[in-house]
């Protein structure tokens, strides 16, 4: 091996050790941020998840979709939670300032709101129930059958 082939190798090999250098400190600060945002949100998921009023909201969800005779399921994704009914759903996502609650339809959310865990979520469950697309006709038939 010449001194030019063994140079050209020894600039590549540091070329790409300074690439991966800086890709792996940019996944470093990445990961470093998204756990900042955890632990400055973790006051609002600890309220969300053991105060009343996920409890409250579950209640008057669960009361106001029977009266539409719609089935409202709950979910828990890690700090997320998740109401869906018809196909819709409601994401109440705990952050650094604060509870939002997110309108989802078809996969694409459609609207968001901050949310006031001391307030009273009913009107919340009642806006959100209140944008369900309506029944298909084929299965209210079947329900009068």
């Amino acid at each position: 091996m010449s001194f030019l082939d063994n140079l050209e190798s020894n600039l590549k090999s540091i070329e790409s050790r300074e690439e991966r250098g800086d890709h792996n400190s940019r996944d470093a600060k990445l990961r470093e941020a998204a756990r900042a945002r955890v632990q400055a949100s973790a006051v609002f998921a600890e309220q969300l998840r053991k105060g009343p009023y996920a409890a409250e909201l579950l209640k008057h969800s669960t009361r106001l979709g029977h009266a539409m005779r719609t089935k409202v399921h709950l979910a828990w994704l890690g700090t997320t939670l998740r109401l869906e009914a018809r196909g819709s759903k409601l994401e109440l996502r705990p952050t650094p300032q604060g509870v939002i609650a997110v309108f989802i339809e078809n996969n694409a959310e459609v609207r968001s709101l901050p949310v006031d865990l001391g307030g009273n979520p009913e009107s919340l469950a009642h806006a959100w129930l209140a944008s369900l697309p309506p029944i298909p006709a084929a299965v209210a038939e079947a329900d009068l059958e």
